[in-house]
């Protein structure tokens, strides 16, 4: 057993706090469309294709953020053997996998009317993406391939760490190989938004990150529940063992 000393475990999924997330999550919804699709004015070089960036940026963004939880939450339990943050690291890499499933398919969409093709082997921003994402499910898989819970954390970690070195890569990499991609470098600098685009696209990102954060805190608190849920049945299996030990003797 490890030794543990984080928080004490959620009694259930939800909460006070959660719920009323959900509630601003909600209609934050409604402002982002209404200022995605009825506010805010056409490119003058993409024209209403824009409209995908206030979706695509901040999941592309926050993308980095899950996974670098998952760094951290890896580093944390191989130095301190925390439950806590391992539990952290897996549900940020879940969260993390659906986000960057996610920028892959709206850069996609983006990508066909705006470069003439929805995948382009040869660019590397593109590559380097889905290369990142099947990192990331190859630490689910690996998370979901052992019986003991430490080592499979363990061999997880490693695998979360080793991952993480390929973020600034995808981050980067328009600007390492910028004659070998489509991709346009950063939103801000590249395209120079201002006005109702900028604010459009902040409000871009508040929104993805409160759903960040909901995921998170959820996922989190289903993995805790189904951890206490192994130590019971461990627990309750042990004893039935010992009662039958006493009855043999």
């Amino acid at each position: 057993m490890s030794d543990d000393t984080s928080p004490a475990a959620p009694a259930h999924t939800g909460s006070a706090v959660t719920r009323w997330l959900g509630v601003v999550i909600g209609v934050g919804l409604v402002v982002l469309a209404a200022f995605a699709f009825v506010f805010s004015e056409p490119d003058d070089a993409q024209g209403d294709l824009v409209r995908i960036m206030y979706i695509h940026v901040p999941i592309a963004v926050l993308t980095y953020l899950a996974f670098g939880l998952t760094f951290v939450g890896s580093v944390l339990w191989l130095w301190k053997r925390s439950v806590w943050w391992d539990t952290l690291a897996h549900a940020a890499a879940e969260v993390g996998v659906v986000f960057a499933a996610l920028t892959l398919v709206t850069g996609s969409i983006w990508g066909r009317p705006t470069w003439g093709t929805f995948w382009e082997w040869g660019d590397v921003r593109m590559v380097t993406s889905l290369i990142l994402l099947l990192l990331y499910v190859g630490y689910l898989a690996v998370r979901a391939g052992g019986e003991d819970r430490e080592a499979t954390a363990t061999r997880a970690a490693v695998v979360g760490i080793v991952a993480a070195f390929n973020i600034p890569i995808v981050n980067r990499s328009v600007d390492w190989w910028a004659n070998r991609t489509l991709h346009q470098r950063s939103t801000l600098v590249e395209m120079k938004i201002e006005d109702l685009t900028l604010f459009t696209l902040v409000v871009g990102f508040v929104w993805v990150g409160l759903v960040l954060a909901w995921l998170l805190v959820h996922r989190f608190r289903v993995a805790w529940l189904e951890r206490q849920l192994d130590e019971v049945g461990l627990v309750e299996a042990l004893a039935a063992r010992r009662a039958e030990a006493e009855v043999a003797s």
